[in-house]
This record gives structure tokens, C-alpha cells and sequence, in this order.
């Protein structure tokens, strides 16, 4: 046993959280709530953790259990985000949704969130993930996504991702406009926006 908490109680603590709730992101201040203890000694705690391979840091205050089968790979970057934004109205937008559409040739190599929490940038294991404040209201935002198919984040709307790039100042230069065209012709005949 070591001060803090057992190495063997946060095994079976992550364990039962990975299967019962699908959980593998945790802030210190929920891992602060299953194991309470002085914040010394859960940072102690944590590093050996850490140091073990039993948790992962991956980004400021935040906790990724590796053994984990409760996520799906590909997506683990837009988890994060939603970790590193709780209570905040987040979703993909400017180059990482104007890529997926098709509009702008580059492949961004970050992940470009809109949000109304605070602007900031995270280099993470899994890529650089930039968020950009918005300071559209909680009723507007919602009209400017869309949900995609089981992806944690919801992402942009074409003209919204569009609207954001020009309202934050970046480059619109770099979109293929005869594409937008041709994906706003095509969602017009189905009646999508």
C-alpha cells in the first residue's frame, strides 16, 4: 500500500467505470470525488499512476485510462475536447469541418472547435486541438450544427462553418467556392440545410 489510494482500488475503480458508465476521460476533480483524499496526496497518487501506466495525462488536469475499451479510437481527440469544455456549448467547425466537407483541399492538422467556453490550444497524444470562443448565444449555436452519426462532438453546418472562419479572420481564400456551390445545389434538391 502506498499513501493515497491503492494502485489495485483505482484499477477496479477505472474497471467498473469503463464498463458501467463508459467512462476514460476523468478531471482531477472527479477522480478528487471517487478517491477523496488531500490534494497532495491524490497529485502523489496520480503521478504514480501516471509513472505505472495505469493512467495516461493528457492534457491540464486531465485523466485517460488506456485500458479502456469504452471509446472508439478515431474520436478520442473530440472526447477530449468535450472534457477540457465541460458546461461549455462546443462543436467542430472552421477548417476541420470545411476539410470533411470537402471545400478546402488541406487536411487541418488539428482539430478546430468552436466554443463558448475560453479560446485556447492543447497539444494532446492525439494532435493539436484549438478552440476558438464564440460569443453566439446558446440558441444560435445550436442552430449553426449538425449531429454526426455517433461522433461525440456535433459539427458545423456548411454555411456556419463558412460564417466562422470569416467572423474569426481567417484565410477564405483557401476554399474551393465551386464546391460550395455543388454541396448547397445537392442539399437544396433533398431539402437539407
Amino acid at each position: 500500500m502506498v499513501n493515497g489510494m491503492k494502485m489495485s482500488r483505482l484499477l477496479q475503480a477505472l474497471s467498473d467505470l469503463s464498463i458501467r458508465e463508459r467512462r476514460f476521460l476523468f478531471s482531477i476533480a472527479e477522480l478528487a470525488m471517487i478517491f477523496p483524499e488531500k490534494p497532495v496526496t491524490l497529485e502523489k497518487s496520480l503521478q504514480r499512476a501516471v509513472g505505472s501506466g495505469i493512467l495516461q495525462r493528457v492534457a491540464p488536469g486531465i485523466y485517460f485510462n488506456p485500458h479502456s475499451r469504452a471509446y472508439e479510437t478515431r474520436y478520442l481527440a473530440e472526447y477530449l475536447a468535450l472534457a477540457l469544455r465541460p458546461g461549455d456549448m462546443s462543436y467542430l467547425s472552421l477548417e476541420s469541418m470545411l476539410s470533411e466537407y470537402g471545400v478546402i483541399s488541406q487536411i487541418p492538422m488539428r482539430l478546430t472547435v468552436m466554443t463558448t467556453g475560453a479560446s485556447g490550444e492543447y497539444h494532446t497524444p492525439w494532435g493539436v486541438i484549438e478552440f476558438t470562443h464564440t460569443a453566439r448565444s446558446p440558441a444560435e449555436v445550436v442552430k449553426r450544427w449538425r449531429r454526426i452519426g455517433d461522433r461525440p462532438l456535433p459539427g458545423a453546418t456548411l454555411s456556419a462553418a463558412i460564417s466562422d472562419l470569416r467572423r474569426v479572420g481567417r484565410n477564405v481564400n483557401m476554399i474551393d467556392w465551386d464546391q460550395v456551390k455543388e454541396i448547397r445545389e445537392e442539399q437544396e434538391a433533398h431539402g437539407a440545410r
